[in-house]
C-alpha cells in the first residue's frame, strides 16, 4: 500500500487545528501535525506577499488522496490552497502498520464481518 506525506499551508493555527482535526476524525488522515508562526514570501495579484501562515503536515493512504483533496478545498479560506503530496518510499512496518489501521477501511468504518484478502 502507498503512503503519502501532505503539506498544506493554512492562514494560522486555528484554520489548520480545524481542517487537520476533521480529517483524522474522518480517517482521511491517521495523523496531522501543525507548524505554526511560519513566514511565508509568495507572489499574489502581481505583487510579492509577505504574510504568517501555519503548516499542516499529514499522512496518509495515497488512495484516499482526491477525497482528502477536495476535502481541505472545501474547508479552506483560501481561493488557491497549497495542497501537496509526496510519496513516502520508506518507512518503518509498525508505522505503516498503524497508519492503514487508523485511516478509512471497511474494518474501521463498521463492516468489520467482512474478510479482507
Amino acid at each position: 500500500m502507498k503512503v503519502i506525506f501532505l503539506y498544506v499551508t493554512c492562514k494560522d493555527r486555528d484554520e489548520a487545528l480545524s481542517i487537520g482535526k476533521l480529517l483524522v476524525q474522518e480517517r482521511l488522515v491517521a495523523c496531522a501535525n501543525i507548524v505554526e508562526n511560519m513566514d511565508s514570501i509568495y507572489w499574489w495579484n502581481g505583487e510579492v506577499q509577505v504574510e504568517k501562515e501555519a503548516i499542516l503536515i499529514m499522512k496518509s493512504r495515497q488512495d484516499l488522496f482526491v477525497q482528502i483533496k477536495d476535502k481541505i478545498s472545501s474547508l479552506h479560506s483560501y481561493d488557491t490552497p497549497c495542497i501537496v503530496a509526496m510519496p513516502i518510499d520508506y518507512v518503518s512496518e509498525t508505522y505503516l502498520s498503524w497508519l492503514i489501521k487508523e485511516t478509512k477501511t471497511l474494518w474501521n468504518m463498521g463492516a468489520k464481518n467482512i474478510e479482507l484478502h
